[in-house]
């Protein structure tokens, strides 16, 4: 379990396919990579990866992400050099900032514009209408893994999708990798897991209607 709270950028520095296993070696920052022990869970993108190998040579970890997380996320475009967002698991005596990222991701947006309004960079991202249910106005939500809120929706963007609207900060824009985004590039969203759970807690015929 995560919080969506950035502490730090890492930077592909391999990638390699085995049997439709993708492995993707990443250079961390030193504090990220001297807490993580093999085996332990790391959000990369907002994806949780399990740590299955080190290297203290460029504080390289190494992660191997099976087909279904492939088909599912945005780490299959992936490249060498790309910046992506690092966070290790919330621990109990952690408060809690941002809001409660699972790292599972449930699709993958496309940006449709970022573009600075006044102070801030406003980041609008075309969505599935699957997925769209699940985003409320100045709730939260999860972009390649960083807690965000939505400051505007799009119900009917075009006959699939929808869109939001988000404002970034500028020290979220500086502390993440959403700096180097540019229109037309895949993230990864994970909606809101409480509004899941409500769902499934409510009977089929409200759920359809």
């Amino acid at each position: 379990m995560f919080t969506g709270i950035i502490k730090s950028l890492g930077e592909i520095n391999n990638i390699e396919i085995n049997h439709k296993i993708l492995r993707i070696t990443i250079s961390s920052a030193e504090n990220l990579y001297s807490t993580t022990n093999i085996g332990d869970s790391v959000s990369v993108n907002g994806v949780c990866l399990t740590a299955v190998k080190k290297s203290e040579k460029h504080s390289l970890i190494y992660f191997d992400v099976v087909e279904e997380t492939l088909k599912k996320t945005n780490l299959d475009s992936l490249k060498i050099d790309d910046k992506v967002n690092l966070e290790s698991p919330l621990k109990v005596s952690d408060g809690l900032d941002g809001h409660i990222v699972q790292g599972h991701v449930d699709s993958t947006g496309v940006i449709i514009s970022n573009n600075l309004v006044d102070d801030s960079w406003l980041l609008k991202i075309k969505i599935n209408k699957k997925w769209l249910k699940y985003c409320i106005l100045k709730g939260s939500i999860a972009i390649d893994g960083i807690s965000l809120t939505i400051s505007n929706i799009d119900e009917d963007y075009d006959d699939t999708n929808g869109a939001i609207s988000i404002s970034i900060i500028p020290h979220t824009l500086e502390h993440t990798n959403l700096k180097y985004k540019k229109c037309d590039d895949l993230v990864n969203i994970e909606t809101d897991f409480f509004a899941k759970y409500i769902e499934k807690l409510l009977p089929k015929k409200e759920r359809n209607e």
